[in-house]
């Protein structure tokens, strides 16, 4: 980012940079619980769950890119290893060890509602300070809220299908 770019923001940059590389980290572990789980998933509904999954891993990929070209327009470096994502992670990653739909559709809310709370605290850190990560953040938590939402509707429609058997 230019110096005048930087120079208007009215916080820590580098302590940006620093939560913007934890949420980075989040974002391609979330990626890859979603890929994953697609692969692996199995039970009712299948095939409309893994169409979900694998568009919220899309979305996930976007986010990333998004996430790291901000922290390189603030002069930062995005993590640069994957061994480090876990480490530097907010929300962790929980393996789909359990390939059951509801089991994965719960790690997946809970995946989107940790991503919730982390973007939220970043929008809170950069309101009035940084128009421009400002903006970043509320596209990709607005995603995360429709993701949490996603999940939790064919999580519904699970639990009323069994019980209607």
């Amino acid at each position: 980012m230019g110096t005048k770019g930087v120079e208007i923001l009215n916080l820590d940059v580098n302590e940006l940079i620093d939560l913007l590389n934890k949420a980075l980290a989040d974002e391609w572990l979330a990626y890859y619980q979603y890929w994953i789980g697609a692969k692996v998933i199995k039970g009712p509904m299948r095939e409309a769950t893994v169409a979900e999954l694998l568009q919220h891993a899309t979305d996930e990929l976007r986010h990333a890119d998004m996430v790291s070209n901000r922290i390189l327009q603030l002069g930062g470096t995005p993590v640069l290893s994957p061994m480090d994502w876990e480490k530097l992670s907010n929300c962790g990653y929980e393996s789909p060890e359990d390939p059951f739909v509801k089991k994965i559709l719960a790690q997946n809310i809970k995946g989107e509602q940790c991503a919730i709370q982390v973007y939220n605290s970043i929008l809170g850190k950069v309101k009035d300070k940084d128009p421009v990560t400002y903006e970043m953040v509320l596209q990709i938590l607005t995603d995360e809220i429709e993701h949490e939402d996603d999940l939790q509707a064919i999580m519904e429609d699970i639990e009323l299908m069994q019980r209607m058997d």
